[in-house]
């Protein structure tokens, strides 16, 4: 009886660290897209063209600089882009905070190495193919070919509790973008 009584208490603190862990990302996760509304709203109010504006599209937030023309990119469409990623621990971006970039300029800044001048490429991708993370798929989806545009999400819909290489499990993601072509 007492082994019962004591699987029976274990079950239960697990239970409820489990709760308050889910607990405590979800803050996270509110605290990170409070952060994001921020530094949105920076972007969009330093803009000197007065162009910029804001999309939101299934939780991630989309600031275009720069209007494309063309086709809108859809779910099951292609599209070719540079861009720099980050990670977002504060209202600002960060040349320090970014973790991969096919953008030359970025790269140089950053003080990374360009000598391999094949990884400054566009990258393609068909976004029902899966090979980006959730919230960079939902935040190309609407681009154009020419645009110029930042997305941002929280960590519900980057890399989650996993994180990846030097990003940081459940983060808040930038992504600087230039979108080359947009196809069906």
């Amino acid at each position: 009886m007492k082994v019962k009584h004591c699987i029976m208490a274990l079950a239960s603190v697990l239970l409820i660290l489990a709760a308050c862990s889910k607990e405590s990302v979800k803050t996270l996760y509110s605290s990170q897209e409070t952060r994001i509304e921020s530094l949105v709203k920076s972007l969009i109010s330093a803009d000197t063209t007065g162009l910029a504006h804001l999309v939101n599209h299934k939780g991630c937030q989309r600031v275009i600089l720069k209007q494309g023309t063309g086709d809108t990119l859809t779910a099951s469409g292609t599209v070719s882009f540079y861009y720099a990623g980050f990670t977002l621990p504060s209202t600002t971006i960060s040349i320090s905070n970014m973790f991969d970039t096919n953008i030359f300029s970025f790269a140089k800044q950053a003080n990374r190495d360009t000598t391999d001048l094949d990884k400054f490429q566009p990258v393609t991708r068909k976004l029902s193919e899966g090979k980006l993370v959730k919230g960079l798929k939902n935040g190309l989806i609407g681009v154009r070919a020419g645009e110029d545009c930042y997305v941002l999400f929280s960590g519900k819909y980057g890399f989650g509790s996993k994180g990846l290489g030097t990003i940081p499990a459940n983060s808040a993601l930038a992504y600087a973008l230039h979108i080359v072509e947009v196809s069906e």
